[in-house]
């Protein structure tokens, strides 16, 4: 996705995998500040652990309380999370997420960017659903997740933030009654696009939001943040819908 958005603004950057051990994280950012490079992405289990090396972390980040982009600005390493800000651009495509009551299925890191995100948009009401209790940076109802939730009936917007139908699981269900589900069902799983999830939703009449949209954006936020340049989403959406079918 990155890469085929570099090819397509003419830019000469890579953008490079490199697996860092976490005995080595500290040393793997001062050597990305000595190589100059530009930023970098984090992944489990760095989100985190990456704070005490940077120099300054946004103040969304800093709430959520983890980092996954990491943007150079002169001799400064700056922490920043895009996950929750790409999903309030995906979502808006379809709703204002502002007055909006929203239920937000696991508390694991994608729910806790999500939550923040949507709070800052103006949404109403959040309620978190999860097998275990977890702090959240923002305030939410809490529900035990206990057989098939039942999602009430004036919420406006289900979020799927939990890790179920990710390929190659894709025939997992999420454990909710499909009779209940809202107007509008997202999903952050972006393989496959089309979870089970959004298929039961198209099946009742729901409006469905894919995890690649949210991916894209959140990956079009931290492209600019490194060159100055507002990629082309449909070709990193086409880079990606190509990985994914293995083409």
């Amino acid at each position: 996705m990155i890469e085929a958005a570099f090819r397509h603004h003419d830019l000469d950057w890579r953008y490079l995998s490199i697996e860092v051990a976490p005995a080595d994280l500290a040393a793997a950012v001062e050597g990305a500040r000595a190589m100059g490079f530009r930023g970098f992405n984090c992944t489990i289990p760095h989100k985190v652990a990456v704070l005490p090396h940077l120099d300054s972390i946004a103040e969304s980040a800093r709430q959520i309380g983890a980092v996954n982009t990491v943007v150079r600005r002169e001799a400064e390493v700056i922490g920043e999370n895009t996950d929750g800000k790409g999903f309030i651009e995906s979502l808006r495509t379809v709703a204002d997420p502002a007055g909006k009551r929203v239920v937000i299925l696991g508390a694991g890191g994608a729910a806790r960017a999500i939550a923040v995100e949507l709070v800052r948009a103006g949404a109403a009401h959040l309620t978190v659903v999860s097998r275990r209790r977890r702090d959240l940076p923002v305030e939410a109802d809490f529900q035990l997740w206990e057989g098939d939730y039942a999602v009430p009936p004036e919420t406006d917007v289900l979020v799927n933030a939990t890790p179920i139908g990710l390929y190659p699981d894709v025939d997992a269900r999420v454990p909710v009654d499909v009779r209940t589900l809202p107007a509008v069902v997202a999903d952050v799983i972006p393989n496959p696009p089309h979870t089970r999830l959004l298929r039961d939703a198209s099946a009742v009449g729901s409006t469905t939001l894919d995890g690649l949209g949210m991916l894209v954006a959140q990956g079009r936020i931290g492209f600019e943040l490194w060159t100055g340049v507002v990629p082309d989403e449909r070709v990193m959406r086409e880079a990606l819908e190509r990985a994914f079918r293995g083409g």
